[in-house]
């Protein structure tokens, strides 16, 4: 696999759900823990693709919740890798929340999450090289490796 290369677009992926009463809150609102899962699967499916195998979570950055999703919404998650590492692919997840009898759709949370490829004895294994060759795939790249960037320099920020 050294030497190979995949492309951004290979990757993508794009789920979508409706927002039942077992994930909500008392407020009719989505819990963050549903949210965080379908984050998690989403990423994988994107990581899996890439790689063409398995994968496990290793890593996810903060997460912002930007938005309320409620109860009946159409929650659409998507996720394709933006970097790898010798082992690891990072993976941008953004959610939106979609109320199509208002004409409303909204961002409500994005976070950055690190898959480990594995092989068939489950030991990190080799990933492709990522492959931007459209402007369109090198710009969301760019901007993912750029809004992971800054998010990293608030939150070191925040703790001093």
């Amino acid at each position: 696999m050294e030497g190979d290369q995949t492309t951004l677009d290979a990757s993508f992926t794009e789920m979508s759900e409706i927002l039942m009463p077992n994930d909500t809150n008392n407020l009719g609102r989505a819990l963050g823990g549903s949210v965080l899962h379908w984050m998690d699967i989403c990423g994988a499916i994107a990581a899996r693709r890439f790689c063409e195998g398995q994968v496990v979570t290793a890593s996810m950055d903060h997460v912002d919740f930007t938005g309320a999703i409620d109860l009946g919404d159409i929650v659409t998650i998507e996720a394709y890798v933006f970097d790898t590492g010798r082992t690891s692919m990072d993976v941008k997840v953004n959610v939106s929340a979609e109320r199509p009898q208002k004409g409303e759709c909204k961002q409500t949370a994005t976070s950055f999450f690190t898959f480990v490829a594995l092989d068939g004895d489950e030991q990190p294994t080799v990933v492709p090289n990522l492959d931007c060759p459209t402007t369109k795939q090198a710009g969301l790249r760019d901007l993912a490796l750029e809004q992971r960037r800054q998010r990293r320099k608030e939150l070191a920020a925040a703790l001093d």
